[in-house]
């Protein structure tokens, strides 16, 4: 069950960087999400997860966030303005956003939300960057993750469809919250150090 009520007995979740010391716990959740995926028959992401080479690199820049839980990562998300030249033309003005990749919620943790708040603090980062869009790619082929992103307001531009690529399908919405009032609880701490309490 969902509400805006704030639970006091609920463990705080804390959004942070990733350090190297988390490479192995971000690795795993990725490796569930793909699993979950491709079990379903859903090529988006490899089969196994990531290698840890294509991941220690957001690590290091500082661009992979990690939402902590009680026993490991609840879940993650890479968020930067490097726009892939594959998907995203000189004509998408892409210094104008940031972009999501790699967002993962653990399965123990799925149904809460978690998804939702991490695309709407990301948002709220678009604006403090003084950006204007808040961007993603995804499966082509996968139409119920592509409609979870048109309910959080996201609009599809176009599908690129490279037959080397699994991802094509570019979603945008304006930075800022999903349409939430301004002042909604968001169910983690984040890095900034803001005290809010999980939702149930």
């Amino acid at each position: 069950m969902h509400s805006n009520t704030v639970n006091p007995t609920t463990r705080l979740l804390t959004l942070r960087a990733a350090t190297g010391a988390d490479l192995p716990g971000v690795l795993a959740l990725l490796a569930e999400t793909a699993d979950w995926l491709n079990g379903r028959g859903v090529r988006q992401w490899p089969a196994g997860g990531f290698p840890a080479e294509r991941i220690a690199p957001l690590i290091e820049e500082g661009t992979m966030y990690l939402l902590d839980g009680e026993e490991g990562p609840a879940a993650t998300l890479a968020l930067d303005g490097q726009a892939d030249p594959e998907f995203w033309a000189a004509g998408d003005d892409p210094g104008s956003a940031l972009y999501v990749h790699k967002l993962s919620v653990a399965r123990a943790h799925s149904g809460r939300g978690l998804g939702e708040a991490l695309l709407d603090w990301a948002g709220l980062r678009v604006l403090a960057m003084g950006r204007k869009w808040l961007r993603l790619d995804c499966s082509k082929d996968n139409t119920r993750l592509q409609d979870y992103y048109r309910d959080q307001r996201f609009a599809h531009l176009r599908t690129v469809d490279l037959p080397h690529r699994a991802s094509g399908a570019l979603f945008q919405r304006a930075g800022g919250l999903r349409g939430r009032a301004l002042g909604t609880a968001m169910p983690f701490v984040d890095w900034r150090g803001s005290s809010v309490r999980q939702h149930v």
